[in-house]
């Protein structure tokens, strides 16, 4: 048991998140549940992030061919 909020040990690679929910910044607890809203927005960051990784990796080929 952790100390600090009385869960399981942390096993993340932040060394105070053990999962628990009790170390979200702000507030003490981080939120389950989003809006529509959110997800969508959420969806379209991941999605230009996943296009940024691409482009990243077509250089790195391009780079490694020549």
């Amino acid at each position: 048991m952790d100390g600090d909020c009385g869960c399981r040990p942390h096993q993340d690679h932040r060394e105070d998140f053990c999962g628990c929910s009790m170390h979200a910044e702000g507030h003490g607890y981080r939120r389950r549940f989003l809006t529509k809203a959110e997800k969508l927005e959420k969806l379209k960051s991941y999605a230009e992030e996943l296009k940024k990784e691409l482009t990243a990796v077509e250089e790195k080929v391009k780079e490694l061919k020549s």
